[in-house]
């Protein structure tokens, strides 16, 4: 097997030590801020499986750095905003990497450290989608 320059573990460590943690807690106190933007880049799978921040936007991870750019065709207007964004995944690792990748970019991020995994557990409201038709 072949080793990697630099491991996923690594690649993560190493974003989390240049970019703004939220902890838990704290993104809870801001849920009612109208300038703060939580953003999950989760799969839309994990979505309708384990829930949802109630007004979370989502952003598909795949396509994060293109919803963003406003020179890209794929932009979504709500990054243009003057809002604090707060991305987040499951764990913090995906929405660790992203956020350093945006920063790179020039856009101004942060990220929820423990992810959703904990959110519930520390009293984080979480919105579930209706059950799917049949």
């Amino acid at each position: 097997m072949k080793k990697l320059k630099t491991s996923s573990a690594q690649l993560v460590a190493e974003s989390r030590a240049r970019i703004e943690e939220i902890e838990t807690p704290d993104l809870i106190a801001m849920l009612d801020d109208p300038n703060v933007c939580v953003v999950d880049i989760r799969d839309v799978r994990e979505r309708q499986r384990l829930g949802y921040i109630p007004g979370a936007f989502h952003a598909p991870r795949g396509m994060v750095e293109f919803w963003v750019d406003p020179e890209s065709p794929y932009f979504k207007d709500i990054f243009g905003e003057d809002r604090k964004f707060v991305f987040h995944c499951a764990s913090g690792w995906r929405s660790a990497i992203t956020v350093a990748a945006l920063n790179d970019m020039g856009f101004d991020a942060a990220h929820l450290r423990e992810g959703f995994s904990t959110w519930e557990a520390q009293g984080g409201p979480v919105e579930r989608a209706d059950a799917p038709k049949k």
